[in-house]
């Protein structure tokens, strides 16, 4: 016989041990393509293929025989593989036998089951009342969803018991990837099988038949001898007697029996309800299984167990089943409260928001928790905003102006810090002008900048979150494939209504974080908002640029994350105006600060003068501003979406207003160090240049500067700041795209050239009264009175 499969190999069996007729199922490789492919199955030596349902070529069940070996192999032989092997063995077990009237604690199994449709005992084949597969071949399970089936063939059913059985449905289910010569092969096996039934029927016959013909005969003689006798209605008759007989037989019968009977009825009813609690046991004992699991945390377990209940007893109109699922809904309604607590609970991980909204889905939990969830969050991270600012705010009445905490370069949210100004061309005479604010501002940030960067670390850390929960609500996500089905419809009608609200939410959320935010940057009048909001910051100074140009970074890099989430610019725009209002303000403040440093350059002049004549004074004072605009580069840069500083008039004018007047205080300086009396200078430190003895020869050995000398250095700082200081600095301003530099430029020259005319004439002044002081006496020697002399009367020619 040719083989066109290799043998079969049992690798297990279940149960491995047991009595005569004990049910098993044979699982292993290689165990037939069909039922008619099986042609020999023995366990420990007895012939079980009368038993024998094939189920897979890796399933086997039946039942197992008298045996006579105790243990042995399970051996299966099919036609394509031929006789195979095991890996596994059966015990056989050796029951004493029961006597009908001897008592056991043991049960007998009579292969009764307890039908719960009719509540009645019925006999059923040796393997079962519904076989698994009815055509014998192996089963394959369709895809095709259970509704489509349903629509296509109304009020049938694909269970082969069922009175509106559809085989059309059943093979679709079952057989749709069949090939047509397993079907045949099916259509063999099923008259096989009709062929076994009526020729089961007609043996009983056969076999009887002789047995039918004496009992004919029988009761022909007896009713022949009774017409014959003709006393079947005379009292004490045969009749009556064989009456009688058969009463007292059957008193005595149940007499002896009566007991035996009564213990029989009792043990079929306790097997009956043995077998209803077996069989239901899941029921019963799901109630505690649930409040276990939920201690446990095993809600996965809980829903499953649920679901199987409800499929199974939801409908149920047995009291006892409904009484059990009742304890069933309260447990899970009590889970389903717990579970939206724990949902809205803060605070909270998203991998935790997403399983609990799961769960709640699943459940079929009343309202919308996913929704309820987004609402929580929101509030939550106003919360959290609030109490930031609260926090700060106390922090506050500790040392007041510095923060304790030392500012983290290495963030996230690091912000650069402006460099040293490297020397260039024009500033190439003096020493380096070095602001001695930076080291300090450096390792001590101001409360309000620790604020900036505490509130919109929160705010980066929440809204991701926060926008991700949003996002896996609109698009389904969040919801199992039940739960989306079933909740899919009620979502899709608050969609337009709920991404209106979460809206809001983010509006609200940005509204919020800009009006902290402003109350702390802008307290004195430029903050919008409440009072409240300034009041809790106030303070006697205000931010200083470098302060501001950091807190720029930060939102900057803010802005960038939240834009990164995919969030719309409409939401963000207020972050964008709150950055535009920061720089105008920072390039005002900065602007102002060094009005006031280029005020205190008068106590850094020295009177060192060089070859040309010159002090350091006009170096330091463009190093000075020089750096205040380099401090601004970052903030005057416009980044992708933001506007420029200089868009608005109004800031334009009070720029250059503010441009104007530093260039004023510097020439205010130079005209204070011209009129500063002696006594006011201090000359400790005083030398000249050994390279121009001529230029100031009148300086005495104690280098005391007279007013002539120092009219002249100034009136030298003058030509210098008009031929070179003052058009690098414009060359900066426009370089730094300020507006107005023609005017800027125009009004400083003559404030400029204003002051050089008033020095030049108070030395030409100083210069001239010795000269005047010496030739007046003169002027007026041989001095005499027209009015003595006497008026001439006529012209007399000499010629």
């Amino acid at each position: 016989m040719s083989r066109s499969r290799q043998p079969p190999l049992v690798t297990g069996i279940s149960p491995n041990e047991g009595i005569p007729w004990t049910k098993v199922t044979i699982r292993g490789e290689n165990l037939g393509t069909g039922s008619a492919d099986l042609i020999g199955l023995t366990i420990c030596g007895h012939n079980c293929l009368l038993t024998a349902e094939w189920m897979s070529a890796s399933k086997i069940v039946c039942r197992v025989g008298q045996a006579k070996n105790d243990k042995g192999d399970i051996i299966v032989t099919t036609k394509s593989g031929g006789k195979g092997t095991s890996t596994v063995s059966f015990k056989l077990l050796r029951p004493e036998k029961i006597g009908i009237l001897d008592q056991s604690a043991v049960w007998v199994d009579e292969m009764n089951y307890y039908d719960m449709r009719t509540d009645r005992n019925k006999g059923i084949p040796p393997l079962s009342l519904r076989p698994a597969n009815p055509l014998g071949i192996e089963i394959e399970k369709g895809k095709f969803p259970q509704k489509d089936l349903e629509m296509l063939f109304p009020g049938m059913s694909a269970d082969f018991t069922s009175e509106n059985f559809s085989a059309a449905w059943y093979l679709i289910e079952n057989h749709s990837n069949t090939s047509f010569e397993q079907l045949k092969m099916a259509v063999t096996h099923l008259k096989r099988q009709a062929n076994k039934k009526s020729e089961g029927s007609l043996a009983c016959v056969k076999g009887g038949l002789s047995t039918f013909f004496e009992a004919q005969d029988a009761l022909s003689a007896i009713h022949q001898k009774l017409e014959a006798d003709g006393t079947e209605k005379v009292e004490g008759s045969m009749t009556q007697k064989l009456e009688n007989v058969l009463n007292r037989a059957s008193n005595t019968a149940d007499t002896l029996f009566q007991e035996v009977l009564g213990r029989k009825d009792k043990a079929d009813s306790t097997r009956n309800a043995l077998n209803v609690l077996q069989r239901f046991k899941f029921l019963f004992n799901l109630p505690l299984n649930i409040e276990r699991n939920i201690q446990k945390g095993d809600y996965d377990v809980v829903i499953n167990d649920y679901e199987k209940a409800k499929s199974l007893f939801g409908k149920t109109e047995v009291q006892v089943f409904k009484k059990y699922y009742a304890e069933v809904e309260t447990r899970i309604e009590a889970l389903r409260e717990l579970l939206l607590d724990k949902l809205l609970e803060t605070p909270s991980t998203l991998h935790d928001q997403k399983r609990y909204i799961r769960y709640l889905s699943d459940l079929h939990a009343p309202g919308d928790p996913a929704w309820q969830c987004i609402g929580a969050q929101h509030r939550w991270i106003l919360q959290l905003m609030y109490s930031c600012r609260e926090g700060c705010a106390r922090d506050l009445q500790g040392p007041p102006g510095l923060h304790s905490a030392t500012l983290d370069l290495d963030g996230d949210l690091r912000a650069s810090v402006p460099g040293h100004v490297g020397q260039t061309a024009s500033l190439k005479r003096g020493s380096s002008f070095q602001p001695g604010r930076d080291d300090a501002w450096r390792h001590q940030t101001p409360h309000r900048v620790a604020f900036v960067e505490k509130l919109t670390k929160l705010v980066l850390s929440q809204l991701p979150n926060f926008w991700k929960l949003w996002i896996s609500y609109v698009n389904g996500s969040l919801f199992s494939e039940t739960a989306e089905k079933s909740g899919h419809i009620e979502r899709s009608k608050n969609v337009r209504q709920r991404q209106n609200d979460f809206k809001k939410m983010i509006q609200e959320v940005m509204h919020c974080l800009v009006k902290l935010l402003r109350g702390a940057l802008l307290p004195l009048g430029v903050a919008e908002g409440g009072g409240r909001q300034c009041r809790v910051w106030e303070v006697k100074a205000e931010l200083s640029g470098q302060g501001l140009a950091h807190t720029i970074q930060t939102l900057r890099l803010t802005y960038e994350s939240l834009t990164a989430l995919e969030i719309p610019n409409d939401l963000l725009q207020t972050i964008q105006d709150l950055v535009l209002d920061l720089r105008v303000r920072c390039v005002v403040v900065t602007l102002q600060h060094t009005a006031e440093e280029v005020k205190r350059l008068a106590e850094k002049e020295d009177w060192v003068v060089d070859s040309e004549g010159l002090t350091s004074l006009p170096c330091h004072f463009e190093r000075c501003v020089v750096h205040s605009l380099q401090s601004l580069r970052e903030v005057l840069e416009c980044k992708p979406g933001e506007a420029s500083v200089f868009q608005q008039p109004k800031t334009q004018e009070e720029v250059c207003q503010l441009s104007i007047n530093i260039m004023q205080v510097f020439i205010y300086c130079l005209e204070q160090l011209s009129t500063k009396p002696d006594a006011d200078v201090d000359t400790a430190h005083l030398s000249v240049d050994v390279s121009s003895p001529d230029l100031f020869g009148s300086i005495h050995e104690d280098f005391s500067l007279t007013s002539e000398q120092r009219l002249l250095i100034v009136l030298s700082n003058c030509c210098y700041l008009e031929r070179h200081t003052f058009r690098n600095i414009a060359e900066h301003f426009e370089k730094h795209n300020f507006q107005g530099i023609e005017k800027i430029t125009q009004v400083s020259m003559a404030s400029l050239k204003e002051l050089d005319q008033r020095l030049f004439e108070n030395y030409i002044e100083l210069k001239a009264d010795p000269i005047v002081g010496s030739l007046e006496p003169g002027i007026y020697a041989g001095y005499f009175d027209w009015k003595d002399c006497l008026p001439p009367t006529e012209i007399i020619d000499c010629e």
